[in-house]
């Protein structure tokens, strides 16, 4: 498991194939500069090396344009994607200066935030998958406050009760620690949890 901390994010991710493989069919894309706090994750269709082919694209593109609004930068992941297997993807966006927090989504790449230690987020993701053709894209945007907690992982990843986790666990490395027990390597399994800190 990674460790990520600045000044404003704390973070864990967690990567690991789905067993028998040599490499994970997902990939994922962490970027905080002084304005905002960028993270994705892609979950290639399939599994092994054609997956990855599709999935290591995204951090590719976002790396180069991570300036660009999430739809703009979904639109150019999906124009990648022509000819190959396609990948379900999600992008997360923390702005700093405006304390809002904003998530676009195309494919079960599911996110979850726990406002307040309270108030439950679970944006519904656009159904789908980036393929190359037209994508409806839709960007949804929500204020965020110190100590909120957010959970971004693949579709390996099976979540029972999301907001009992993000609830009774208060600190990243418990959330981290019982979700990995959980997984059973199926599929290829990736997360990012995080907590903000200002």
């Amino acid at each position: 498991m990674e460790t990520v901390v600045n000044d404003h994010v704390e973070l864990n991710i967690y990567q690991r194939a789905k067993s028998g493989n040599m490499e994970s069919g997902d990939a994922y894309f962490v970027h905080s500069d002084d304005d905002y706090f960028i993270c994705a994750i892609a979950d290639g269709l399939g599994s092994g090396p054609i997956a990855r082919q599709s999935a290591e694209i995204i951090p590719n593109v976002i790396k180069e344009h991570h300036d660009e609004s999430l739809d703009e930068l979904l639109s150019r992941c999906n124009e990648y994607m022509i000819q190959k297997r396609g990948a379900a993807v999600a992008i997360v966006k923390i702005d700093y200066k405006n304390k809002v927090i904003q998530y676009s989504c195309v494919g079960n790449v599911r996110f979850y935030m726990l406002q307040d230690g309270k108030k439950m987020i679970y944006p519904l993701p656009v159904m789908g998958y980036l393929s190359g053709k037209p994508q409806k894209l839709h960007t949804q945007e929500y204020d965020y406050h110190l100590g909120d907690v957010f959970f971004l992982h693949s579709d390996g990843i099976q979540l029972s009760s999301p907001k009992s986790l993000l609830k009774k666990t208060k600190c990243l490395n418990q959330i981290s620690r019982s979700v990995i027990e959980t997984i059973n390597h199926d599929d290829d399994a990736t997360f990012i949890a995080g907590s903000l800190l200002h």
